[in-house]
């Protein structure tokens, strides 16, 4: 936008940018638009979360259901936080010492929820990932406060 600005008011620019600076500038967001995706993205999680426990009580597919929207609701959550410190700092942060053995056994109980649905088709195991998955995740959060 302050490239336009500066184009329409006859101030031209004659040095050249590289193409990180390029995408860094086009990926920006205002902290407002941070925010609002933020509540967003973690509304999403939260419904899928809620979906999912709904869904638990169907007869044949409820269990399969019930593990798969718990585990994107999770994602969601996960990934509103993104929004709020960007995709690099919230990785940097997620594997830092501190927090290397809650992510790593979050990230592994998402993977181990959907294999359990999809490939093994357990669906008692199923239910144990997502209560491990729970568990991980608020120590994960947890010691993502810290």
């Amino acid at each position: 936008m302050d490239k336009l600005r500066r184009v329409l008011s006859g101030g031209e620019e004659n040095e050249e940018v590289g193409l990180t600076a390029q995408i860094m500038d086009g990926t920006t967001l205002s902290f407002g638009t941070r925010v609002k995706w933020f509540v967003i993205c973690f509304a999403g999680g939260v419904l899928c979360s809620i979906l999912g426990t709904a869904l638990l009580f169907l007869p044949k597919a409820g269990v399969n259901l019930f593990a798969v929207f718990y585990t994107l609701g999770n994602i969601a959550a996960i990934s509103s936080t993104c929004f709020l410190m960007g995709p690099f700092k919230q990785l940097k942060r997620m594997f830092e010492p501190t927090r290397l053995i809650a992510t790593i056994m979050m990230l592994l109980f998402l993977v181990l929820t959907l294999c359990a649905v999809f490939w093994w088709g357990k669906r008692g195991l199923a239910i144990i990932f997502c209560i491990l998955q729970f568990l991980a995740m608020t120590c994960f959060v947890v010691c993502l406060c810290l």
